[in-house]
This record gives C-alpha cells, structure tokens and sequence, in this order.
C-alpha cells in the first residue's frame, strides 16, 4: 500500500469524471504526488491536513485483492466486517463510527442503497478488477460531501483508456471452488478515449457456519456466489478546453447462504437447514462535460448520475422479499483563481432517493417513498510560499424532510521543507439524513426522525528521514456523535433519535524503502469507542489493529509481497444476539502474492490467503474462510 503515487496529469486523466480537473492551484503537479478528495481539487498529498490513504492500482495488482472489501482491509483506521465469505454483506466502520457513516463515491456517483435498512453502501459486490486508485478520506467531511460522511469518505476512481487500443485478460482458479476470469479493452482513437471491462467471479463451497451452532441432524451448507460486474468509461475531447465523458457499472450477483430460523416453541433462532438466495441488481452511471474558460481561471463540470438497486430474496424460512432503491442526483463545480495561491471551489447538487418495496416476509406491499435534497457548498484554498496551506468549506443541504443542515471544515497544514516536518490540523461536522427504511419501514418506521450530527478534531505530524527513504507520521483524533438512531422500546420498537457516541484515538504509520527494490509499511491504529451514555465499548470496533506489508521486487519479471494483518479483541454479539454482548477474540493472518512475467505479453500469478490458517469469526457467528491458493495466468496484448 502506498500513500503518495501517481503524477497529476495521470491523475487528473483517472479522476474525469469523477471530480472537476483543475491544475489552477498547483501547477507545478506534474513533478508531485497528489490527492483529489480532500478538496475536490488536485491537490499535492503533503499539502492535505486530513488523514489519507492512497491505495493504486499497482498495489492492488501485487496483492491480487479481487473486491473492494479486500482491498481496504489493512486501511489503519478502518475496520471491516464480512458476514462470511465472498460477496458477504460487509460493513465499514472508519474511526469508530457507524457503518453508515461512510460515504462511497465511484466516479463521482454516490452509491449508497437507498433501499437498505440505513441506506448504507454494501462494498461486498465490488469487484476490483478495474481500479485506478482508492483515497480512504477519514474524520467528518459533510462540509464538502453532505450526508453519510460522519467517519469519511471512500473515493473510487475506475481506469480510464489511453494510447493504442490494448487488451488485458486474466484466467484463475483456487481454493472453495473458485474462478475468476476478467478482461479489459482500451485505448484512444483521436480525441475518443475509452475502456470496457467484463469481470465475472465464483465461489462455490465457503464453509460459513460454524460447526457448533447447528441443530442437531442439520448439515453445513457452504456459501455460493457468483458476481458479473459489466463497467465502461468513455471520453470525448469536443475542443481544447471543452470535453464530456460517460461511466457506467452493471452487477449482477447471486449468492446462497445459510440464514436463520426462528423456533417459536423455545424462542430461540439457528443456522437454518435450508439455504437463501439473494439476487442483486445494480446500476449506476454518470454523464458529465467539463469547460475551461477564461485561460484556465475558470473550470467547472456538469454532472447526471443514476443509480437503481433491486435485492430479491427467497428464503424459506421467513418468506421472500423485494426492495428496489434508485438515485437521481444532478451536480455542477466550479473552480475559479482569484489570485496565486488563492482558489475558490463551489458547488451545487440536487439529489433524489427513492424507496419501492413490491414483497416483505412474503407480503406483498406498496410502499413507495422518496426525499429530495438540495445543497449548495463553497471552499476557500490558500497556499502561502512559506509552506503554509489551509482549506475552509462550509456547506447547507436543504432536506424535504428535516429542512436545511450546515456543515463546515477548516484543515490547515505547514510543510517545513528544510527538516522534512509536516504539522497537520483539521476540524469539522458531519451528519447522516434518515434513511428512507428508517423512516417509513414496515417495523420502527418514524417520520419524524432527526439526521446523526457529528462534530470531530485531529492533529498529525508527519516526519522525513533519510530523505525519503524512512517516513513516519502520528494522528489524533476524536469525534464526538449525536442524535443516533437506535430501536425504541416494545412493543412498537419506533426508531428514536437518543443515542450518543464518542471516538478517539490515533493512527501511525511508518514506511521504509530499504533499498529500491524492496519497501515496508507497518500501520498501528488504536480505537477507543464508547457509548456516550452507558460508557460501554460499541459493538464490532477493535481498539488495537496493526499491518505490516511487503513489496519486494525480487529479480526482474519476479514480485513478491506479504500482508501480515492484526485485529484486537473487540465486542459483538452472538449470532442470534440472544447474547448481545461478549468479547470476541483477536487474531493474526498473514496474505502471500507472487508473479512473474514469463514475455511482455504472459505472466504467471498466484497467492495465498490466510496462510497461517487462523480460524476467527468475523461477525460473531460467521467463519471467515481459512487458509486458501489460488493461481493463474494473465495476458497483455
């Protein structure tokens, strides 16, 4: 994993059209390693005083992650937790926070469900074949981001074509039947640009049910999952300073997993004999077109997205269900130089969620509902030649449900070239709208709910040694969190707004280049989350978590690398939660990748996940698989 990568005009290239480009702060870019989500602008990654991760395609590439939830795992900050194996529903937790609190970006879209209980993003679909880069942007960022980004934001930008058309493919097979196959065609003809990828992925027998949990005469049943992800992203350069670009994604997945029956007789639930299917199919695009005025002081971008997801179930169990979620959201930004070292970025979105739910436990329905939100932003970036840069936003959303919400940022940081120090500092509020199921869903539905507000603070300082061969850096953090939505009593269980949170802690890391050939990165984060108002831990947040990675290019043709990933022990509850809190257990695995390129146009591959064995549950309740390989070979033509 690598923080700092990629030069600004390869960025600004990956990162159409997911944020208006602009080299009008900076332009000098071409010699630095930039981040675009902490401004929404390009910005050189030492200048950003908020926490970031940059993770590249290369290093996807070395580690061999085949979805998104693979990828972010050893993020320090960031906790992951996958019901299972392959395509398991998966939630994020950055910081401590909820995992709804995170807002995911792909290509500018914003893909969180609107028809899930929170409205949160489930990764777990998201195959990683065609990743540029990933920024993991930590600590409230609704001044620029509005709902959802209480903990952070997730920012995906996809691979975009360039140069002679071009054709990678990849064949491989492994342990818990699975086979995975992709391919990419890109290229440029003219001022058309363009990229078209078809990944498709299996798994057919993950054992996810631990053992001692079933009724007696009842036999596991592994997991099934199959995944066909469909993405394209295409470009027109009009004129010079005139271009429009299109992205779109199809998944369509399946799995078969083993869910919960209730007994009625002894009140209790278990792993049922009989398995579940859910079928998910999801759509997203976005259009935009992007102008440049006035010599360059002027840069704006028009976007359109559309999302639709549509989950069907069939459990025999507890009946079969439906719910489709869709987004509308139309945006435009704006990045005007005032003067050197002076921009100012504005913005506006309108945005429409929609909830439609045809079946629930077998009952047909006709809900139907819907929320409109309006919101308008502005950021103020100042860099001085002392070092000094400073970025203030603010931002109102005008809900139709709960009126208008205000946010702000302030992150200053100072670059002390002459010792190699950075001091970084931010400050800033988040807040998370009510989603659609929260408000109007069959069971605990409540109108008149009120958003989760956040308001957090960190502190970093980030050091040179040896050049830049030995970098380290240190971060506090704390948040403080308000209005959470929690189950009210019985017998009506109404959602109510009384929950409160508090989150601290701090984030370190330290990465070495031993020699040109060969890299480190150790990462430690320690996580301190706590109910404001009980003062007891929150459910599925480790405090402890520490990685180190390996990248070595062994001999020419030949990489190697190794993840060695620790998670402390953290509170969850049973499977059932009849037990609703125990400790559960911490736990080492280790992750081992090599390839080698046999000619310029074949490559052989192959990995080992978990390779020390380590049996956990993750969540309580669910085996995450054990040791496993898998090989094959890709093509580049």
């Amino acid at each position: 994993m690598k923080s700092i990568l990629l030069t600004s005009a390869a960025l600004i290239a990956l990162a159409a059209p997911a944020f208006a480009q602009s080299q009008l702060t900076y332009p000098h870019l071409d010699d630095e390693n930039v981040v675009v989500s902490a401004t929404r602008l390009p910005t050189p990654i030492a200048n950003v005083a908020s926490s970031v991760t940059v993770i590249t395609a290369a290093d996807i590439e070395a580690r061999q992650d085949r979805s998104l939830p693979d990828v972010l795992r050893e993020v320090p900050g960031l906790s992951i937790v996958q019901a299972g194996g392959a395509g398991g529903q998966t939630s994020v937790f950055i910081r401590g926070s909820n995992s709804n609190h995170t807002k995911v970006l792909v290509d500018g879209i914003d893909v969180g469900d609107p028809s899930t209980p929170t409205g949160a993003a489930d990764i777990s679909k998201f195959l990683a074949g065609d990743i540029a880069r990933v920024e993991v942007l930590r600590g409230p960022q609704g001044a620029l981001y509005g709902s959802d980004a209480i903990g952070g934001v997730i920012n995906i930008t996809t691979q975009s074509g360039s140069g002679p058309m071009t054709f990678r493919g990849s064949v491989e097979g492994g342990s818990f039947e699975t086979s995975n196959q992709f391919g990419t065609l890109s290229g440029q003809e003219g001022a058309f640009h363009y990229r078209a990828t078809v990944q498709y992925f299996h798994s057919g027998g993950t054992p996810v049910t631990p053992l001692n949990l079933l009724p007696a005469g009842v036999l596991r049943n592994d997991d099934q999952y199959d995944n066909v992800t469909a993405s394209t992203k295409l470009g027109y350069d009009i004129t010079g300073n005139f271009d429009i670009g299109l992205t779109s994604r199809y998944y369509n997945s399946i799995g078969r997993i083993t869910d919960d029956s209730f007994n009625p007789v002894t009140f209790a639930s278990a792993p049922s004999a009989r398995q579940t299917r859910i079928a998910n199919l999801q759509y997203e695009t976005r259009g935009t077109a992007h102008l440049v005025l006035w010599d360059g002081c002027f840069d704006q971008t028009l976007g359109f997205a559309y999302g639709s997801n549509i989950i069907a179930t069939q459990n025999p169990n507890n009946g079969n269900g439906r719910t489709k979620g869709d987004r509308v959201k139309l945006d435009w930004q704006g990045n005007v130089k005032l003067a050197e070292g002076e921009t100012l970025v504005l913005g506006a979105e309108s945005a429409r969620d929609g909830l439609h739910r045809g079946l629930s436990f077998g009952f047909p329905t006709t809900l139907a509902q819907g929320i409109t939100t309006n919101a308008g932003y502005a950021e103020m970036l100042t860099d001085l030649p002392i070092g000094f840069h400073n970025s203030f936003s603010v931002r109102d959303d005008d809900n139709t449900r709960f009126g208008n919400r205000v946010t702000w940022r302030m992150a200053p940081s100072w670059v002390i070239e002459s010792t190699g120090t950075t001091l970084r500092a931010s400050a800033g509020s988040g807040f998370k709208a009510p989603a659609l199921q929260q408000l109007f869903g069959t069971f605990g539905g409540n109108a008149n709910l009120k958003p989760e507000s956040s308001t957090g603070y960190e502190a970093g300082i980030d050091q040179k040694i040896l050049g830049n061969d030995l970098v380290g850096g240190v971060t506090w953090f704390h948040n403080d969190i308000r209005n959470l939505i929690t189950s009210g009593p019985a017998p009506t269980f109404l959602n109510i707004n009384i929950g409160r949170a508090r989150t601290q802690g701090v984030e370190t890391f330290l990465t070495w280049k031993a020699l040109e050939t060969l890299t480190f990165r150790a990462d430690y984060t320690y996580t301190d989350s706590l109910d404001a108002t009980t003062r007891a831990a929150l459910l599925r947040r480790p405090r402890n978590k520490a990685s180190l990675g390996v990248d070595w290019q062994a001999m020419d043709g030949l990489q190697l690398n190794a993840t060695l990933l620790y998670l402390g022990q953290q509170i969850d509850g049973n499977r059932d939660f009849s037990i609703p809190r125990m400790k559960q257990s911490d736990y080492v695995t280790l992750d081992l990748a090599a390839s080698y390129r046999l000619t310029d146009m074949w490559s052989l591959f192959g990995r080992i996940e978990n390779a020390t064995d380590t049996n956990y549950q993750s969540p309580e309740g669910f085996l995450r698989p054990g040791i496993g390989a898998y090989g094959g070979i890709k093509v580049n033509l």
